[in-house]
């Protein structure tokens, strides 16, 4: 497994654990974070530590989303700085272009290009 692949592979995770972080926050309505704030998560966390605790882990989980998007950047593999089609070409060199006949003026007395009734004054 790559570098890159690694890192591609952790912003994904951090992307999915960051939309639940968002998720589950309490916004002006409560939100879902109103199902973690009563009950035994209230006697483990406390009233207000959920939220906050929701709040730092989302901030960790953007900077670190962040962070790894632009390290990513620096992981790609730059041995091929050449284009798909760069590489064909190279491949496959087109045949030499040739450039079109010249045309060839048919002769005056030709019958088959002067049409029948032409000649004749009538």
């Amino acid at each position: 497994m790559t570098l890159f692949t690694l890192l591609i592979v952790l912003i994904g995770i951090i992307g999915i654990l960051l939309t639940f972080s968002v998720l589950l926050q309490s916004g002006k309505g409560g939100g879902l974070a109103g199902i973690a704030s009563g009950g035994a998560t209230t006697q483990i966390l406390g009233s207000r530590q959920a939220p906050d605790f929701l709040e730092k882990a989302t901030w960790v989980l953007a900077t670190a989303f962040i962070v790894l998007c632009i390290l990513t950047n620096f992981a790609i593999d730059s041995g091929t700085r050449e284009s798909v089609i760069q590489q064909q070409a190279q491949e496959n060199p087109p045949a030499a272009v040739l450039p079109p006949p010249a045309s060839v003026p048919a002769p005056a007395g030709d019958a088959a290009t002067t049409p029948p009734d032409a000649g004749s004054g009538n």
